[in-house]
């Protein structure tokens, strides 16, 4: 379980939650698979997130519930040492949340919050948005 990534490695992340396929495959066959599978698992990719939670990844998974707001995950990441997990899953919609990890050295991560929650609502608006099922 690895908990920590060089700086370029959290911005191709960024750029991976934000849409960039390329990236997002580029850190899946580079050393990162669990970052590329997370961006599939915030899309709601069953076998992504049953991916991170058989592979050790599940301070991942628990970020990604945290968002979309299981309070039992946020509590999980805190009771295992993961506050900083927790302050990045909770800071899109806690602007305190987001101020915590400026003020404590983690901007990129900060960004990565909000990115995060930013991907998760336009998940949620799209499905309250009955203009975008299918006809079928």
């Amino acid at each position: 379980m690895r908990l920590q990534y060089p700086a370029k490695i959290l911005v191709a992340w960024g750029e991976a939650i934000s849409g960039n396929t390329v990236i997002r495959d580029w850190l899946t066959k580079n050393g990162y698979p669990e970052l590329g599978i997370f961006v599939f698992a915030l899309h709601l990719k069953a076998d992504a997130r049953k991916w991170l939670m058989e592979n050790r990844q599940a301070h991942l998974m628990a970020v990604i519930r945290g968002i979309e707001g299981d309070e039992k995950a946020l509590e999980w990441l805190e009771t295992h040492d993961m506050l900083v997990l927790r302050k990045v899953a909770e800071c899109g919609g806690d602007d305190e949340a987001f101020q915590w990890l400026l003020s404590k050295g983690h901007r990129e991560l900060a960004m990565l919050g909000l990115k995060m929650w930013s991907v998760k609502m336009q998940i949620e608006d799209d499905h309250k948005d009955p203009h975008k099922y299918s006809r079928e």
